[in-house]
């Protein structure tokens, strides 16, 4: 079940579900013949994504893996400390370490371009009604913990988990930017070309795939949030709807996930539930 894609050096890694895995790659080529070599083994099936960046200097590899469950219910997460987090590995695969955790599902992330920190967007627990837990982008900070299973969006203990772990509820990092609940956060680019508006360099674009369990649908879009020296200033914009077909039916013609910047500046988003790529380009003013 591969998600995470990245080219770096003369390889091209991908991110499976249980494992990251590399291909000898040279620049131009279009399709996989040489045999993968899996150089890292993860933890498999649960929320099965595993996203992929690098650093850049190419130095380093981080990978975003999800939970196993909703909220611990089987309490193994003190037994498996590399799901929910996101894992930094060198190039080869080896000197793997947790970067940062309690990040229910992380996804998409990116660096932001002022100040060069890592950014990613998590997708929040279910079962506390329709408007909690909100999904949120954050900034992910070297050996920070986020919540999850004790408490969530910073110290907001959660009542499944009730007084057993306070010290982690107090320690839990709050969020930098809710981006609503269920909406289901999955890419995440920030825009760093100059053929959209100015308004737009520098922000964050948004993949939402959208709810499942929630009584009216959200999500189901591309969404915009503004950045002003590094950090979000002002409130979520819409760029990219018209995906829900039947509300009623919880129909729908397609389901955005990752989205990434093309050279030529134009938004690129991959739809799981339309099977397509849609372009996203400006238009010159009159």
């Amino acid at each position: 079940m591969p998600y995470g894609m990245l080219l770096l050096d003369n390889w091209f890694y991908v991110g499976n579900t249980n494992g990251l895995v590399r291909y000898p790659y040279r620049t131009g080529e279009t399709r996989i013949t040489a045999k993968g070599e899996k150089i890292l083994d993860l933890p498999a099936g649960g929320h099965f994504t595993r996203n992929l960046i690098a650093d850049s200097a190419g130095r380093k590899i981080y990978i975003a893996v999800g939970s196993g469950t909703n909220v611990d219910e089987d309490n193994q997460y003190a037994k498996n400390p590399h799901r929910a987090a996101i894992l930094e590995v060198n190039p080869d695969g080896s000197g793997m370490r947790i970067f940062a955790t309690g990040l229910r599902n992380p996804v998409g992330m990116d660096w932001e371009p002022k100040t060069n920190m890592l950014w990613t967007v998590v997708n929040e627990r279910d079962g506390l009604g329709d408007e909690l837990v909100p999904d949120y982008l954050t900034r992910v900070k070297e050996g920070g913990f986020y919540g999850w299973p004790y408490s969530y969006f910073g110290p907001n203990e959660e009542p499944r988990k009730k007084g057993e772990r306070p010290e982690m509820v107090a320690k839990a990092i709050k969020p930098d930017y809710a981006l609503g609940s269920h909406v289901a956060a999955l890419g995440l680019a920030f825009y760093r070309n100059k053929s959209f508006p100015s308004r737009y360099q520098g922000g964050a674009f948004i993949g939402m795939h959208g709810s499942w369990n929630r009584s009216n649908m959200v999500g189901y879009k591309v969404a915009f949030v503004p950045f002003d020296n590094g950090r979000p200033a002002g409130p979520i914009e819409d760029i990219l709807t018209g995906f829900i077909a039947n509300e009623k039916s919880y129909e729908v013609y397609g389901r955005p996930v990752g989205v990434t910047v093309a050279s030529d500046g134009s938004l690129l988003v991959a739809d799981d539930g339309g099977n397509k790529v849609w372009r996203v380009s400006a238009t010159a003013s009159r």
